[in-house]
């Protein structure tokens, strides 16, 4: 009897020395039942390890988790349920900081759901999750940039009109790159950075219509 494939793959980019990894993984093994399967993938970057592990994966639907993310026991069921509600979306989590940087995220996070929730446009510390078929019509991760891959592709996917949901509930994901580089450096960077990916893909989106 041929095995059914699992429902939903779990792709993790694998860093070196990420320390967090083995808590990742040991929170989902409950998890992992007829329905789930979890890939861990390396590649030259995030993007290549993301669309490594995309194209090893089974599932039907793909979820793609960050190394350092904190997963709450409720997150697969809620991801289920939502998959069952808006098979066709791309899907996010709500984010939150872990306490290993300064409490100052808080603001960074309340900005990103904000940001999500109004203008649909979460970040891959979010979970993001959808049907492998949309992933490859959206043509996976852009590998050809230093950083906000995640970014680019939910703009790509926006842009071909797949719609952005929210599943409900949250993940907690590393502060620590707040902590070692500073607060302020590091929120300015990154706000730096997604203005200037977004305006041209918002341009981009814009022409298309």
């Amino acid at each position: 009897m041929t095995a059914r494939p699992p429902h939903i793959s779990v792709i993790i980019p694998a860093r070196d020395g990420e320390d967090r990894l083995e808590r990742l993984l040991d929170a989902l093994e409950p998890h992992r039942a007829a329905d789930m399967e979890v890939i861990v993938s390396a590649g030259r970057n995030r993007a290549d390890a993301l669309n490594r592990g995309a194209a090893d994966a089974h599932g039907r639907h793909l979820w793609f988790l960050h190394a350092d993310t904190r997963l709450g026991y409720e997150a697969p069921d809620a991801l289920r349920r939502s998959i069952r509600r808006y098979p066709l979306a791309l899907r996010y989590f709500d984010l939150a900081f872990d306490d290993d940087g300064p409490a100052l995220t808080r603001l960074n996070a309340w900005g990103a759901n904000a940001r999500s929730r109004l203008l649909g446009l979460p970040y891959g510390d979010q979970g993001l999750s959808l049907h492998r078929a949309l992933f490859e019509v959206v043509g996976g991760f852009p590998e050809d940039v230093a950083c906000g891959e995640d970014h680019l592709f939910v703009w790509r996917a926006r842009g071909l009109g797949v719609r952005v949901r929210p599943v409900g509930v949250r993940l907690v994901t590393s502060a620590r790159r707040y902590a070692d580089e500073g607060w302020l450096a590091t929120t300015a960077r990154f706000q730096y950075r997604m203005v200037g990916q977004a305006l041209p893909a918002w341009w981009r989106n814009r022409r298309r219509r």
